[in-house]
């Protein structure tokens, strides 16, 4: 199932997908006494949703003891490096998400590992068969998502790797790590968050299913939901659902 909501501005995008975000973790916690596996993004209105959630954290009846956190694609940098997508993401969360070296799994980092092919190979063994119960993802101008991109080796729809090394990446750094179009496609849901005039051609092409680009074929197994502010929004029909 496809579901579009519409945000009037950026920052109502970001507070929004934070809102929806805490509801929908509560909805899974209360149905289940076992773990939730959240899958995570990187990028700047990404880092404005962790913003607004972590707010949140503490007047909710949220358990972040049954949280695990992943992420989808990583950058083959320097653990200290601030290109890094889980840095600044675990610096915003710890602020009130106190989590456990067992609930977060970012990938590894270019310092300690001989090349990014053998950290991916690491993370997938990590990973195994887990299912994300949400996984978040953004969108590029070319319909690129993660680390898989257009006409790239990286976007490889039947591979049967779960997680890939990414070379000669066509935004920098040329070296990345991040999971695969079948990893992707075994998350109960998928959320897009998407911004800015920049992305509403690339957001339309993605919704329609255009198969040429990656956010055209990966989609949640229960639910694929389109988020997104005005702008991004211009290429898509609006009947469906206004927020």
């Amino acid at each position: 199932m496809d579901t579009i909501a519409r945000y009037a501005t950026s920052s109502d995008l970001a507070l929004g997908v934070a809102e929806r975000l805490m509801h929908r973790l509560l909805e899974l916690q209360r149905a289940s006494d076992g773990p939730v596996h959240l899958c995570l993004t990187g990028g700047g209105i990404a880092n404005r949703v962790y913003e607004s959630f972590t707010e949140m954290i503490e007047a909710s009846e949220l358990d972040p003891d049954r949280i695990v956190l992943w992420w989808g694609d990583e950058r083959f940098v320097p653990t200290e490096s601030p290109d890094r997508h889980a840095g600044r993401t675990l610096a915003i969360l710890a602020r009130t998400f106190a989590m456990s070296s067992g609930q977060t799994h970012p990938m590894p980092a270019a310092d300690g590992v001989a090349d990014n092919d053998a950290a991916a190979a690491t993370y997938a063994k990590e990973l195994g068969d887990t299912v994300f119960d949400v996984c978040l993802l953004g969108i590029g101008e070319d319909g690129h998502t993660a680390s898989l991109f257009p006409n790239h080796p990286s976007f490889d729809a039947t591979t049967s790797h779960t997680v890939i090394g990414v070379n000669d990446s066509p935004k920098p750094p040329a070296a990345r790590i991040s999971l695969t179009v079948p990893t992707f496609n075994r998350s109960r849901e998928v959320w897009y968050l998407i911004s800015g005039t920049h992305k509403a051609d690339a957001a339309a092409r993605a919704r329609a299913g255009d198969p040429s680009i990656p956010s055209g074929v990966i989609r949640g197994i229960d639910r694929t939901l389109w988020l997104l502010d005005r702008d991004a929004a211009a290429g898509s029909p609006y009947h469906e659902c206004s927020l």
